[in-house]
């Protein structure tokens, strides 16, 4: 059985009402986000790496290095907090 007209012409101010809303979205998301994140990599990579690197240094050569010996077991939480930090940088990426 074919469909009213006034059926098709609600769909269509549907389809219609939703494209503008959606445009309306856009355009408030545009304003809300900073409008190119390239950065991010060049910034989470090298922290991530920063971290593991001072695990590394910490594990093979802690007890050598004098400022390590200080900090005692707060470097772990030192290069977990960095690799934490390169995680959380990574969620800004587009």
């Amino acid at each position: 059985m074919p469909e009213s007209k006034t059926r098709k012409q609600a769909e269509v101010k549907k389809k219609a009402r939703s494209k503008s809303e959606l445009a309306e979205q856009r355009a408030t998301n545009a304003r809300l986000a900073p409008a190119g994140r390239n950065w991010v990599p060049y910034v989470f990579i090298p922290v991530g790496l920063l971290g593991v690197l001072w695990m590394v240094v910490y594990n093979l050569a802690g007890s050598s290095i004098g400022f390590m010996r200080a900090l005692g077991d707060w470097n772990v939480g030192i290069g977990i907090g960095l690799i934490v930090a390169s995680f959380a940088l990574m969620t800004l990426w587009k």
